[in-house]
């Protein structure tokens, strides 16, 4: 690589991109599960209060039945636990709003009680890393909601109905579990053969940082699992595979086309339903399971790192500061634009806070897009969707289905689906005029980018560098305690492959922290040089651990680049 590559860079004004922005990206491997979850989900309480005559209170349902989209790439015993901390967070956020609007009619405080919540809940999501779709789904429930009539009274039925559909949607994103257990596990592990194949058909310091991320996720997501059973424990040994091909240094041409052949042939049958592939083990696949089981029976859930990522000076806070002001001016501009009910501009505004202003700038783009073309969408069904309930269900659905068929593709082609569905929502409640829907959204769109990037532009992120600093820290440390576990003599299989795993993970915040100061603009330069260091003297301390090359000393670490 050459010297320009790693001088320390210096974000800047810069050129903002247009086009890079929209393209269409492959779909995810598994975009039916969200989508086919929340339409069962969204579907069965719909019914429901159809049969009842009661289509009013879908809004309350919806809140629950929105639920079913989390937590997909989760094993089931730890999705259980995230989909019910989601639907308890829903009805928190529902509450908030419900009983501020049973209490007060003033926009100004509404529109205000809406900022505070969608800050809350972007650092919360951020900080718990709950995973797609994010803060964006709770922000839509609460702040529709605020601007939604209400008496006292009728919040305790209303939170009630929110807690049914999400009991509903907990039983549709486990249930599969019932079928195929160890699906999350299987699809992990198949992700990372597919990433050690593409390394070894063309290695270089792109594919194997995708490999080793896709590695460490498969790792993770078997010790979230639970029990070691024979279906885990074969999928781990097809991850020692792809780890131990990463750091293979003898590899040929040929050699490296079959290597990954066979990788690929794995990771299509561990994907299947089939049997999964029982290869001979790979070198060191013996005390790689004996160090996964000690991990794993040490393993312990502590609040530590979350409180870490709520305690001042995290950089989560100025992102959850640019949610508060951004959703905050939205919803004052619109409101004094003399749009009655300004939350769908708090919406765009929270929807464009992403890890960095580069990021941000590229959502105010597809959303933009994306909700203009979905509100030309809107008005198409419109009148359709009023020939008949069932008519308005069946749409609902078709556009719930639809947005997570089409977001992993590019976010501004699923908000075309998801705009149509938010609106039509309102009509449940009874029609609304079709002018003032679509000029109300149009100009809560338009207002709510503009000024929500404005926001995101203004508040500067700075702690974005020292984020990269504590990383480069941590991953010295997690480095120097390999190499003296590799040095150690008397360091059994479980120290050692505890250490890999500690400085695998050390790589992969430092590139994730790297990654996020790099998309912002107006900061300190970023220790550019450092970081490629880091991660070369890192993945060469992994590839001697994962030979188990004990006679690998500091100073040959410390040698030429």
């Amino acid at each position: 690589m050459s010297d320009t590559s790693t001088r320390s860079r210096q974000p800047s004004v810069r050129r903002v991109p247009l086009v890079a922005p929209l393209r269409l990206a492959r779909p995810s491997d598994m975009w039916f599960k969200p989508a086919t979850s929340v339409v069962v989900a969204t579907a069965v309480p719909n019914l429901v209060l159809y049969s009842l005559d009661r289509l009013d209170l879908v809004m309350y349902t919806m809140a629950g039945s929105l639920c079913a989209l989390y937590g997909h790439n989760l094993p089931y015993a730890r999705r259980a636990r995230t989909v019910v901390g989601v639907v308890l967070g829903m009805i928190a956020g529902l509450a908030v709003s419900l009983v501020t609007a049973s209490l007060t009619g003033s926009t100004a405080v509404l529109i205000a009680v809406g900022a505070l919540l969608a800050a809350g809940q972007k650092l919360l999501c951020d900080a718990t890393r709950v995973g797609p779709p994010g803060p964006v789904i709770f922000t839509f429930v609460s702040s529709a909601a605020l601007f939604a009539p209400q008496r006292l009274g009728q919040v305790p039925a209303h939170l009630a109905l929110t807690l049914a559909a999400g009991a509903v949607s907990w039983l549709v994103t486990v249930a599969p579990a019932l079928a195929r257990r160890e699906g999350p596990e299987r699809r992990a592990t198949a992700r990372a053969l597919n990433a050690a194949a593409a390394y070894a058909e063309a290695p270089g310091h792109r594919t194997r940082r995708a490999a080793v991320l896709a590695v460490h996720a498969a790792w993770q997501t078997l010790l979230a699992a639970g029990r070691p059973t024979p279906v885990r424990r074969a999928l781990e040994r097809l991850v020692v595979h792809a780890e131990t091909g990463l750091f293979d240094g003898d590899r040929t041409a040929d050699r490296g086309a079959a290597d990954a052949a066979r990788l690929r042939d794995w990771a299509r049958r561990t994907r299947a339903r089939g049997p999964v592939p029982t290869p001979e083990p790979a070198p060191r696949t013996a005390q790689e399971l004996f160090g996964l089981d000690a991990e794993r029976a040490a393993r312990a859930g502590s609040p530590r790192a979350l409180l870490r990522r709520l305690a001042p000076g995290s950089p989560l806070l100025p992102v959850a500061a640019r949610t508060l002001i951004g959703c905050a001016l939205a919803g004052y501009i619109c409101s004094a634009a003399g749009v009655g009910r300004p939350y769908w501009a708090i919406v765009t505004a929270a929807s464009l806070y992403q890890a960095n202003l580069t990021l941000s700038w590229n959502r105010t783009l597809q959303r933009t897009l994306g909700n203009l073309i979905g509100v030309l969408v809107f008005a198409a069904v419109l009148p359709l969707t009023r020939l008949d309930p069932l008519v308005l269900i069946a749409f609902c659905l078709f556009f719930s289905f639809a947005a997570e068929a089409l977001i992993t593709r590019n976010y501004w082609l699923g908000s075309i689906a998801v705009t149509p569905m938010a609106l039509l929502v309102l009509e449940y409640a009874g029609s609304h005029p079709a002018g003032e829907l679509i000029g109300d959204r149009v100009l809560d769109t338009v207002i709510g980018a503009a000024v929500g990037f404005l926001a995101a532009a203004l508040v500067t992120n700075r702690r974005a560098g020292g984020r990269v600093e504590q990383a480069l820290a941590a991953t010295e440390r997690a480095r120097a305690h390999a190499v003296r576990t590799l040095a150690e003599p008397t360091a059994g299989p479980a120290a050692l492959d505890a250490a890999r795993r500690r400085l695998t993970g050390s790589l992969v915040e430092l590139r994730e922290a790297d990654d996020t100061a790099s998309g912002e603009w107006w900061q300190r330069a970023l220790p550019g040089e450092a970081v490629l260091a880091a991660e070369r003297a890192g993945h060469r301390t992994l590839a001697a651990t994962a030979n188990r090359h004990g006679s690998t000393a500091p100073a040959q670490e410390n040698g030429a680049m």
